[in-house]
């Protein structure tokens, strides 16, 4: 047999899918012809299908020096450099591969995928396209064009290209996948479900799919069964980082803490590098009665080794004039710009920003936008022109946009005091903090307390979650404690009106708390037990999610002496329900050592007082500074004995609940904690007394 005869049947030995005997017969062309460049580009092939990428890059390198003209070869070299994670080499050679061919329409799907993985989504949708134009029936170009368009927030587009590769082909369970998660992100959970299901029918061991049907079942509060995708996709895959990252999620949501902070470090032995399961972490940390701020900010600074030491060698000198002492450019930065307690919490601050002294920059990480999105936007005012000299506010959609050209598009708005929005919530950018594109960077609102990073020097706060002269030496970040609170209070939309309080017409007092389940441990759980023991006929209404956490929380409380019947357990709603819910709670109760923020507001807002145990990290005193703001800091307990002290008075003085009841709304409207102009006010001098300081320091 000749070498071109040898060399076709390997060809079709290859195409075939019998990729041994293939390279067998390539081995053999090698042996007798050292320099062939299609056996040698061909064994290559079969290295990467085989997953043997570093292999696979050596032999079609070779091919290549022999045949520098062949564009397929340079293709799939590109193809061997991305499964390497070498995506600029990878780029490259699909370049190379393109100025040979330009009419290649698998090149340009190539080095889409590969811009796409360096987060270049504007060019990858560009290449994906010109792909399209080459050749429209091409599945695979449609559901990487969807991808792309979906981390650009793109959503309705993103469905529409997948429902375009499904049309074209039916069975392709990764486009179904890719649908489901642009649905999910869209809001339509259970479309995103069914269509998660779909893609198990087609392709049961798809590991993927399981993770992704886990998170819309989750966010259908369905968390047993998230719990259980989340399990399964682990089982098939067991190095699958993003399904333990959300197995956590699920998990703190049900309050498994142990559990939960179990599968984050798991993901991070998996995958040192993954930001976001640190950040998860640190978060979840907050949470758990077993650790201090001692211990939260030992794992900050291990994120800070991990993610920040490394890029400081990206902090270039500022460009801002210190001598300029007159308007201030201020960028705020979150995933949260939306109806969301972040949202929410920033909207009454924006509202009041004096416009002369400071212009707003919003950097949005949003993915599903909505009413309290446009608003924000509005109130930033219409993107413009970034450079330092464009008068105009702004809004930057930051969503897919990669770290480092985050950091250069702030450097080139000139913003003077950029402000964390987020901490270690979902979302975050902090490692995009640690390049220090603004000279002056604050966090704020995530949730009381700071991120641990040198180079966020500043911190809001306020003297309840932060006395004076009790600074702790491991905290990172200067607290600015503003005068009155750290927060102020919006509510949004039309609430239920207060009603009589419901002990004067129940048969007896119901405590009540609305909160994140995640906040309630069992030392929460074990003094509420007492309380309810404590006030004959009382009730317990509380938030819980579905499923085996309800179950195990009745046994709890079971095991208390406590009869089911007293203790009732509600679900997520809609804000107006959930609003209507305190109509029924006569004293709200604060879990710790994380304290409630929003529910806290709302539940005064709706005329129930809340009684909070104040501790020693800023998220344990976030009760406390709540109350103290609208002159209710006598219901912050000193000890838990005093907590159920005071629990119990309450209870039995019904004449005093109602008073409260009647005049805690007028008296939030009076309050500080609502005080738009005053609280903005507060913000507008901490931020000149830090740009001031940077002056001073910056000469």
């Amino acid at each position: 047999m000749t070498i071109p005869q040898a060399f076709d049947l390997a060809l079709k030995h290859h195409e075939a899918g019998r990729l041994a005997e293939a390279e067998a017969l390539y081995l053999q062309i090698l042996a007798v012809q050292p320099k062939h460049a299609g056996a040698l580009h061909f064994l290559g092939v079969i290295a990467h299908q085989a997953g043997r990428h570093d292999l696979a890059v050596e032999w079609i390198r070779r091919a290549i020096i022999i045949d520098p003209n062949n564009p397929a070869a340079h293709s799939n070299l590109g193809e061997a450099c991305r499964a390497t994670g070498r995506l600029d080499e990878a780029i490259a050679a699909f370049r190379r591969a393109l100025e040979l061919k330009p009419d290649y329409p698998e090149a340009h799907i190539n080095l889409g995928a590969a811009l796409a993985g360096q987060g270049q989504f504007d060019e990858a949708i560009a290449a994906y396209r010109r792909a399209l134009k080459l050749n429209s029936a091409l599945p695979a170009a449609y559901n990487n064009l969807g991808d792309a368009l979906r981390e650009q927030g793109q959503l309705d587009e993103a469905v529409a290209a997948f429902r375009r590769a499904l049309q074209l082909k039916p069975g392709y369970p990764e486009a179904v996948n890719n649908l489901g998660i642009a649905l999910r992100e869209r809001g339509r959970l259970d479309e995103a479900v069914a269509a998660f299901r779909s893609a198990l029918e087609l392709k049961p061991n798809y590991p993927e799919a399981h993770n992704n049907l886990g998170v819309a079942l989750a966010g259908r509060g369905r968390l047993d069964e998230a719990i259980a995708a989340h399990r399964t996709a682990l089982e098939l895959k067991p190095d699958y980082p993003e399904a333990r990252i959300n197995l956590g999620l699920a998990l703190a949501g049900q309050g498994q803490l142990d559990e939960a902070i179990g599968a984050y470090r798991r993901a991070l032995q998996i995958k040192p590098e993954h930001a976001s399961a640190h950040s998860n972490l640190i978060y979840t940390l907050h949470f758990h009665p077993g650790h201090d701020g001692r211990s939260i900010a030992e794992e900050q600074q291990r994120w800070n080794r991990q993610f920040s030491d490394p890029l400081k060698q990206f902090v270039l000198p500022h460009a801002n004039d210190p001598a300029v002492s007159g308007r201030l450019r201020v960028g705020y930065v979150s995933p949260d710009f939306r109806d969301h307690p972040v949202g929410r919490y920033v909207l009454p601050l924006f509202e009041r920003h004096n416009r002369e002294q400071f212009e707003i920059l919003c950097y949005s990480g949003v993915s599903r936008p909505d009413a309290m999105t446009e608003r924000l936007r509005a109130l930033a005012g219409a993107a413009r022109d970034t450079s330092r000299s464009d008068a105009g506010g702004g809004w930057r959609n930051t969503l897919g946009v990669p770290d480092a050209r985050l950091a250069e598009m702030i450097r080139k708005d000139g913003v003077d005091i950029l402000v964390d929005l987020a901490l270690h919530t979902a979302g975050n950018r902090l490692p995009m903090f640690a390049r220090k594109p603004a000279p002056v960077q604050v966090s704020w609102l995530g949730y009381p307390g700071g991120t641990g990073l040198a180079s966020i020097g500043y911190r809001l706060t306020d003297a309840q979650m932060e006395p004076p002269g009790d600074e702790r030496a491991w905290s990172a970040g200067e607290p600015v404690r503003l005068p009155d609170c750290w927060c102020c209070y919006q509510p949004v939309g039309e609430s239920p009106e207060i009603n009589e309080l419901p002990a004067l017409s129940a048969k007896g007092v119901t405590f009540g708390s609305l909160n994140n389940f995640a906040k309630v441990n069992e030392e929460v759980l074990a003094l509420w037990a007492r309380a309810l023991d404590a006030v004959r006929g009382s009730q317990l209404l509380m938030f819980c999610p579905e499923g085996r956490t309800r179950e195990r929380v009745r046994a709890f409380f079971g095991a208390r002496g406590i009869a089911t019947e007293r203790v009732e357990l509600v679900g997520g709603l809609p804000r107006w329900e959930y609003l209507r819910l305190y109509h029924r709670i006569d004293l709200g109760l604060d879990p710790f050592p994380c304290n409630g923020m929003s529910t806290t507001c709302d539940a005064l807002w709706m005329g129930a007082p809340v009684l909070t145990l104040p501790g020693e990290m800023p998220v344990s005193r976030a009760g406390l500074s709540l109350l103290s703001s609208v002159g209710l800091g006598e219901f912050a307990a000193s000890s838990e004995e005093d907590y159920l002290r005071i629990a119990v008075e309450l209870a039995g003085n019904l004449s005093r609940l109602a008073d409260l009841r009647a005049t805690l709304r007028a008296r939030m409207l009076a309050s500080p904690l609502m005080d738009a102009p005053r609280f903005a006010r507060n913000v507008e001098v901490a931020y000149r007394a830090m740009w001031e300081n940077w002056r001073a320091t910056s000469g």
